[in-house]
């Protein structure tokens, strides 16, 4: 997802210092507030267009799922779900990601933009 600097992010600007993000481009989690934003934002810069379809709170969680066309061209729908934490802070946020290609295609992508900054065996 991008981020607009005068816009709230929908979990970004709450990370936990040890938050977890978890994603079908992954495969496993990313550790910290600054590698999570890193992989964020490494993602969204291969997005051409993405489009919010569903926001919602449902008791400590937010859904958020959209539509996004790839730089490459590939559609892709996801769903991103945001624990909250009593205090407001996220502490964990999942982001499941289809069609396969379009998820292989994006992993790709992040492989090659941050192997330097994350750690290999990450990737797909």
């Amino acid at each position: 997802m991008s981020h607009a600097q005068e816009e709230r992010h929908p979990f970004l600007d709450d990370l936990t210092a040890d938050a977890e993000l978890v994603s079908s481009v992954l495969r496993g989690p990313v550790i910290g507030r600054d590698q999570i934003r890193l992989a964020v934002n490494a993602v969204g810069s291969f997005y051409a267009s993405q489009t919010p379809t569903y926001l919602q709170t449902v008791g400590s969680r937010l859904f958020l799922e959209y539509e996004a066309v790839l730089t490459s061209g590939e559609k892709l729908t996801a769903v991103a779900v945001v624990d909250h934490a009593s205090d407001g802070s996220v502490p964990r946020v999942s982001v499941r990601m289809s069609p396969l290609t379009a998820v292989l295609s994006l992993a790709t992508h992040l492989r090659e933009a941050l192997s330097s900054q994350v750690p290999e065996e990450l990737f797909l």
